[in-house]
């Protein structure tokens, strides 16, 4: 803004010269028209200013919120090693409906990985209502269903503080996971959630649930009829957990990401390089722009007795 005002004043005093030399300038006509332009942009310049100021600050609270609610996760945990990713389908977005965290615990290594129904401040409020109960229930439930009702149940009270119109479509889809210290299964409990992939020696295994649970805050209408399915998996396997954000990506065509056949054809045994590749395929595959916000966690299990995962462990 005052670099504005000095080329104003600097134009003033040219004007104001020339007057002196040519007096029949209309000098005056022209400081008038100088000085209401100056003004006008040194005005604009001010709201610009501070329009981004304001900006500024809305990122850093984003980023703050994003730090809290998807927190960086460690590259291994317990004896399994793990590699997140997140995409916002808006550009200038920083965090939205869908979630994942893991922990280590005393009954193994956990992670949830969800997405909230709907857009938005509503959205990342049931999101942060979940995350944050999982990080404590599960510490202290000794069953996936146990953890999963006090999340129902900590959606519900978040939902009721909703307008009527947003409860009554207000749900989240879950999928939890134990990775268990010792032995080579883990449990899967899916609550109307798109199914994780597993590469068992391999293989290609879709972890559909045998038997459907209901979504987060359903419970109530559809009952609270819980199932744990549990899974060969052992040292060396991967597997994907994503949101519907990756499998309902589109191209130019309408055509749906299959990511049942990318899975398939994928070799390398490194999450980190699953996901980019991942990240890649899909960029290309929507033509750089995404319908959704894309989440994923790319997990590979180790043996729980190698001296690596007893060293990440201590």
């Amino acid at each position: 803004m005052l670099p504005t005002l000095l080329l104003g004043a600097v134009c003033v005093a040219i004007m104001v010269a020339l007057s002196l030399v040519y007096p029949d300038l209309g000098t005056w006509f022209t400081v008038g028209a100088i000085a209401a332009v100056t003004v006008t942009a040194a005005y604009t310049c001010r709201v610009r200013i501070q329009r981004e100021q304001a900006f500024l600050q809305l990122r850093l609270v984003a980023d703050a919120a994003q730090k809290v609610l998807l927190r960086p996760l460690p590259r291994r945990v317990g004896h399994v090693d793990i590699e997140s990713m997140y995409l916002a389908a808006a550009a200038q977005a920083r965090i939205g409906g869908d979630f994942y965290e893991a922990v280590a615990t005393p009954f193994g290594v956990r992670l949830i990985i969800g997405d909230v129904r709907g857009k938005g401040l509503p959205a990342v409020g049931a999101a942060a209502a979940v995350v944050n109960c999982f990080r404590e229930a599960a510490y202290e439930e000794s069953t996936l269903e146990g953890i999963v009702r006090r999340l129902d149940a900590s959606s519900t009270r978040h939902s009721c503080t909703l307008p009527l119109g947003d409860l009554l479509e207000q749900f989240t889809t879950v999928v939890l996971a134990e990775f268990p210290h010792q032995g080579d299964r883990i449990r899967l409990l899916n609550c109307g959630h798109p199914p994780p992939l597993l590469l068992h020696r391999g293989k290609l295994q879709v972890l559909d649930p045998t038997t459907a649970s209901p979504m987060l805050n359903l419970a109530a209408l559809l009952g609270a009829d819980y199932r744990t399915d549990t899974i060969v998996c052992t040292p060396g396997d991967q597997l994907l957990f994503y949101t519907d954000g990756v499998i309902e990506s589109r191209n130019g065509e309408g055509e749906f990401f299959a990511l049942q056949d990318w899975m398939s054809r994928q070799t390398s045994t490194e999450p980190r390089a699953l996901l980019d590749t991942l990240h890649k395929d899909l960029l290309h595959h929507s033509g750089g722009g995404l319908n959704d916000d894309v989440a994923a966690l790319a997990v590979r299990v180790r043996d729980s007795a190698s001296p690596e995962t007893a060293r990440s462990t201590r």
